[in-house]
């Protein structure tokens, strides 16, 4: 009998990507493969099976292709959180801290209603940083975040408690040590 397949199974680790000492989780072998993708956004959403869910957001890149997948699953629209100047109608933006500096990201004004229940979808967990600034946006716009699922969680890196810290439970699918 084949032993099935984890979604750590088809992550690929990159030693010294982007810098010396970094182990980069590189989860496009998990998009390229069906079975894992689909192993990926089935176990993204199974902590939010039999919630109300009104739209899926996902985080700028790799949360789009994660979240357009679960919203699809879903059968709910998409919305899109940007970095600044890349959305096209008008927009509300959110400051956030980088490891040197600052960065922000974005959402159309109108992309989610008030008392909406919102997931955001992304696929890794690391500062808190991206995923804190997407909760504030789509609160400002007066939904509620009702989960953030990720397909990886970095827990040294402390972004499971920032976000937790802001009310909303955090689903991570799998967990690395270190950076």
């Amino acid at each position: 009998m084949i032993a099935q397949k984890s979604v750590r199974d088809y992550i690929r680790t990159i030693p010294d990507f982007p810098h010396d000492g970094i182990l980069f989780r590189d989860v496009t072998t998990l998009f390229q493969d069906p079975r894992g993708f689909r192993l990926a956004v089935d176990q993204l959403l199974s902590p939010f099976v039999g919630e109300t869910i009104d739209a899926v957001a996902g985080l700028e890149a790799r949360g789009f292709i994660l979240g357009g997948a679960v919203a699809h699953q879903l059968s709910k629209g998409f919305v899109s959180v940007r970095k600044k100047g890349k959305l096209p109608a008008a927009t509300i933006e959110q400051a956030y801290k980088l490891e040197y500096g600052e960065a922000v990201v974005e959402i159309h004004d109108d992309a989610v209603q008030p008392g909406d229940k919102v997931l955001i979808v992304d696929d890794l967990l690391a500062t808190g940083g991206t995923a804190e600034a997407g909760i504030k946006l789509i609160e400002r716009l007066g939904a509620e975040v009702i989960g953030c699922a990720f397909v990886i969680d970095l827990p040294d890196l402390g972004g499971r408690a920032k976000v937790e810290a802001m009310g909303v439970p955090v689903h991570a699918i799998c967990a690395y040590d270190g950076l």
